[in-house]
């Protein structure tokens, strides 16, 4: 699991040293190219056996899955990883607090609220765009853990996984074929945007996956939250992007707070959590479809991410 966040962050950082060659619609497109092959290859879905109701989730899960990446690879050209990865972890914080009337539940919701205020905070350098970009990020990450659970709930296995990321991938082929013709990529920027593609995509993809059949899912999704530490750590040590003492403290007061809303997240009487190993044997392997990636909040790291 911890494999998994660094290395979805570390994807993320070189990613943005591609940036000033290509662009982040460049990256992303090489990103999305790579997820699609991968998961193509993982999901093997049957196209032509899907129906109209199956279609219509996973072409929204598409469109969702190609607005998430470029809103937060734009945001971390603009504001830093680590200030846009904690944004972004808005949306399944959202996802899991919603509905909810605990008073703890609540409580999250005002210290995340809190927080958000203090890392948004006016200031002369502020980059109100770059902010809106990492808020746009947090509401496709929602969409899209909503979007698996439908995915999920009607196509089997990876299929439902796989075939929004091919269509993702199309979407991107006319204006990631044009990025790239008019700005042809040096040698470095194609190894940054291909490592970016396998660092974000396939590695987080295995981790997970072999994670998630040796721990409960539950606690995987408690394990998730520290993806904006880890951003905002590799964004320090490999970007030299620093954040003052009180967005760290922001970041920490956000990781809390989802930390909190998902181990106490209300269970039908007598539910234990189980591992999905467990869970394979009697749903078919349903979970790789959307369980799996519901469960990291989804583990959208892979979000193709």
């Amino acid at each position: 699991m911890l494999a998994s966040s660094v290395s979805n962050q570390s994807g993320a950082a070189i990613a943005s040293v591609a940036f000033p060659a290509i662009g982040p619609v460049g990256v992303v497109a090489v990103r999305q190219w790579v997820a699609a092959v991968l998961l193509l290859a993982a999901g093997r879905p049957r196209l032509r056996s899907f129906t109209a109701a199956q279609w219509r989730p996973v072409l929204g899960l598409a469109v969702v899955f190609a607005a998430m990446n470029l809103s937060l690879y734009s945001a971390i050209d603009r504001i830093g990883l680590g200030l846009a990865v904690t944004l972004e972890f808005l949306g399944p914080l959202t996802v899991a607090l919603a509905g909810s009337r605990r008073r703890l539940h609540l409580g999250c919701a005002v210290a995340a609220a809190a927080a958000v205020v203090v890392l948004v905070r006016p200031e002369p350098s502020t980059d109100y765009l770059g902010i809106a970009l990492a808020l746009l990020a947090a509401v496709c990450w929602g969409c899209y853990i909503l979007l698996n659970r439908t995915v999920g709930e009607r196509l089997p296995g990876a299929q439902g996984s796989a075939a929004a990321a091919l269509v993702s991938g199309a979407l991107y082929l006319p204006i990631g074929v044009a990025v790239l013709v008019h700005h042809r990529p040096t040698p470095t920027a194609a190894a940054c945007a291909l490592a970016a593609g396998v660092l974000s995509s396939a590695v987080p993809f295995l981790s997970d996956l072999l994670a998630l059949r040796r721990v409960p899912a539950h606690f995987f999704g408690v394990f998730m939250s520290v993806n904006p530490v880890a951003a905002a750590l590799i964004g320090l040590l490999a970007l030299d992007q620093h954040l003052p003492a009180v967005s760290w403290l922001a970041v920490l007061v956000i990781v809390a707070a989802n930390t909190i809303a998902v181990s106490t997240e209300a269970h039908p009487r007598g539910h234990r959590p189980r591992t999905v190993e467990k869970q394979v044997g009697q749903r078919g392997g349903e979970h790789l479809g959307g369980e799996q990636l519901e469960k990291r909040g989804g583990p959208a790291g892979h979000r193709g991410r």
